[in-house]
């Protein structure tokens, strides 16, 4: 089965099946032993493909053993790329998708989308932003962001999504002078997402380290307690009072996730504010280095 979108057919004129497709070259991004991710060109524009070809019953039956869901065909995005279109979410855009083999272990496949030009990754853009002198315009534009995140994280799980990988390097931010970047026009590309699932309901372990996720890649940040708690209400859509009352277990479980990603990662405590400290204490019981009011 192979699909090209309508448009670019001439520029793949030349792909008549899957492994044509994987013989394109360009510049790799990513590699592993099953799949692989490169940039190329063709016809003037730029396109990134993923490629999966099987890595062998041994190597699957490796995952399940351990409890890890393996990813043996670029299906698991192209399916994630059309639920995220179906709700609304910026994402990539598919110009191409293939996949032959009925035996999972030998199963080869890909999927071709076009290069989201004028971004950058919020784990890159917000150091530099945050270090600007105009505080005013930072202030109103750090809010926004982190209501866009929290809404967007919102969207997936009450839609049945959870991304695995739901990190500020995999949510790229819109820099295209044409459209300008303020707060009142915010566009957020959400990618990676070959690890994605959909499912009627979000298990709350699995939403847990969505927002684990965000909260560890963020932690470096300087981001505040008033910050931390706006994302949680617009994540929730409730007021502060009613997610402190009866949404406290949840985001402890986040909390605690969150900081031992972040010592397993730098081998040290992270800084949060006193106030996140006291209110959502860790699981654990842990202390928390809370150093920022």
């Amino acid at each position: 089965m192979i699909y090209i979108r309508e448009d670019l057919r001439p520029l793949f004129s030349s792909e008549h099946r899957v492994a044509d497709f994987l013989k394109i070259d360009g510049e790799v991004f990513k590699a592993f032993p099953s799949r692989r991710t490169l940039k190329f060109q063709r016809g003037g524009r730029t396109f990134f493909i993923k490629s999966h070809w099987g890595f062998g019953w041994k190597e699957i039956a490796r995952k399940l053993l351990s409890f890890r869901v393996p990813v043996i065909s670029a299906k698991t995005e192209w399916r994630a790329i059309r639920a995220l279109e179906s709700i609304g979410l910026k994402t990539m855009r598919i110009a191409a998708y293939g996949e032959e083999g009925i035996n999972p272990a030998t199963r080869k496949s890909f999927v071709v989308t076009d290069a989201l030009h004028d971004t950058q990754s919020l784990e890159k853009w917000a150091p530099k932003f945050l270090a600007a002198e105009d505080f005013d315009e930072t202030i109103r534009l750090k809010r926004a962001i982190i209501t866009k995140i929290a809404k967007i994280g919102r969207r997936l799980h009450t839609n049945g999504i959870n991304h695995r990988d739901f990190y500020l390097c995999h949510l790229l931010l819109n820099l295209s002078e044409e459209t300008g970047l303020s707060p009142d026009n915010l566009t957020l590309y959400v990618i990676d997402l070959h690890r994605m699932q959909i499912r009627k309901r979000v298990p709350q372990r699995w939403a847990v380290k969505d927002i684990a996720g965000v909260f560890f890649s963020s932690m470096d940040l300087g981001l505040t307690s008033t910050d931390l708690f706006r994302f949680m209400q617009h994540y929730r859509n409730e007021s502060l009072r009613n997610i402190i009352r009866s949404d406290r277990a949840f985001w402890s479980k986040v909390l605690t996730r969150a900081v031992r990603l972040y010592r397993q990662q730098h081998g040290t405590k992270p800084k949060l504010p006193a106030i996140i400290s006291r209110q959502l204490e860790s699981a654990s019981g842990e202390p928390v280095d809370a150093s920022r009011a």
